[in-house]
């Protein structure tokens, strides 16, 4: 078979490449001196409007141990008549059905994230988030319970940090809230809870794994109904919240996130509730709050969901006092800034 021009062009960047565009953004960060301030525009980590992307990702499912759960991950083109964006969609089916394998006693999970980022030409190629406040994922849910995993150089290799990746669609209020707003896998995730909480979460279940998003969590705050909605959204997921795991379990003690050396990222299904799953994902990328170009794209594909413009970004982070004056937080701009502090 002859590859074809699409095929190639979807291949994962090259050794030059990846070295090239490395060097390029790090140029970019000294020659505008970004890292002696805090970052007000994005990191884009994956960008599912290249199909590269896509073709840069793996997918994983239960069927590795004999499971009949199935998971897929295809490149959709954009389309301009509906601002639709070129996005990923995670699809498949779950099953909990068992294998004739008596070592196999839980199935039902399927899940994604992209390939090693290889090598570059000062070693290994890792993201670099720890400037940053929150992993920010642009989506369109079906409503189920997907958890989004990052994987770090860490000393255990199998930890993977987690946190849900709540979205309006099936959001929870609340335990007494009437099942009419509840989610509609809400009843079976309740007595998958229950029966392997005590196992997983010997400590109580962290709020940002639990059913209630967490005040941390930037969502949107527009209304549930359908009016003026494109199904896309904006979530804003704290990198402080991110919880350590191992094979699924809580471990004890957590540590933080080893920001500096993230070598995957991606996002999994283990609601274990039988049937079909559709995810769109458009981009994440490490953030600290949306600036003015990414609100103006929120709004372009999200509509009514769009997020609004983080003040705090668009000031440059500066509080006012109790007496109306303004206390600006230390920015140290650049050399100029430095040489001020220096000299004082």
């Amino acid at each position: 078979m002859i590859p074809t021009a699409r095929c190639m062009a979807a291949k994962p960047a090259g050794f030059f490449k990846r070295s090239a565009d490395e060097l390029s953004r790090l140029s970019k960060i000294a020659w505008n001196t970004e890292g002696l301030h805090t970052p007000t525009k994005p990191y884009t980590m994956l960008d599912f409007e290249d199909e590269g992307s896509v073709a840069g990702c793996k997918t994983m499912a239960d069927r590795a141990v004999g499971g009949f759960s199935t998971a897929s991950l295809d490149y959709v083109p954009e389309d301009p008549s509906s601002n639709t964006p070129g996005h990923a969609r995670f699809h498949g089916n779950i099953s909990t059905k068992l294998p004739n394998n008596w070592r196999v006693e839980r199935t039902g999970y399927a899940a994604f994230r992209n390939r090693d980022r290889g090598l570059w030409l000062f070693g290994r190629l890792y993201w670099d988030v720890d400037p940053y406040a929150y992993l920010a994922l642009r989506v369109k849910s079906d409503g189920r319970r997907y958890t989004v995993n990052i994987q770090t150089d860490s000393i255990v290799e199998t930890d993977i940090h987690q946190h849900r990746m709540y979205t309006r669609h099936h959001r929870v209020q609340s335990r007494s809230t009437s099942d009419e707003h509840l989610s509609p896998h809400a009843s079976a995730e309740a007595s998958e809870s229950a029966e392997v909480a005590e196992t997983k979460y010997p400590e109580g279940i962290p709020p940002s794994l639990s059913d209630i998003p967490p005040e941390s969590t930037v969502m949107s705050s527009a209304s549930a109904t359908t009016s003026g909605s494109t199904g896309w959204e904006t979530i804003l997921l704290p990198f402080n919240a991110f919880v350590r795991t191992n094979y699924g379990f809580v471990m004890e003690p957590q540590t933080s996130l080893l920001r500096q050396r993230v070598k995957s990222i991606g996002i999994g299904l283990t609601d274990r509730v039988e049937g079909p799953f559709d995810l769109r994902i458009h981009r994440m990328w490490a953030t600290n709050g949306i600036g003015e170009q990414e609100a103006e794209e929120d709004r372009l594909i999200c509509g009514a969901d769009a997020l609004p413009v983080d003040e705090g970004v668009r000031s440059g982070w500066t509080d006012k006092g109790t007496e109306g004056q303004q206390q600006e937080r230390p920015k140290a701009k650049g050399l100029k800034g430095l040489r001020s502090e220096w000299d004082q």
